[in-house]
C-alpha cells in the first residue's frame, strides 16, 4: 500500500484549519514568520518552520492538514 505524498509547505488555509482564526490572520502570520526568518516574499514556509514559530508539535499539525 502506497503512502500518500506529504506536503512540505503550509498555506493560509491550513493555518485557518489549525487555529480557527480568519484567513487574513493566517496570511499575516505567514508574513510575520517570513520576516522573522529573513525569507523573501516569494519563498514558502515549511510545516516545521510554522510549528517552531507557533510552538506546536509537527506530528499533530501534519494530521490536521492531511488532505
Amino acid at each position: 500500500m502506497k503512502r500518500p505524498p506529504q506536503r512540505l509547505c503550509i498555506y493560509p488555509k491550513d493555518i485557518v484549519r489549525i487555529t480557527g482564526k480568519s484567513e487574513r490572520f493566517s496570511r499575516d502570520l505567514i508574513q510575520r514568520i517570513k520576516q522573522k526568518l529573513g525569507e523573501e516574499e516569494h519563498q514558502f514556509i515549511t510545516i516545521e518552520e510554522f510549528c517552531q514559530y507557533a510552538g506546536l508539535q509537527a506530528e499533530i499539525v501534519k494530521e490536521l492538514i492531511r488532505d
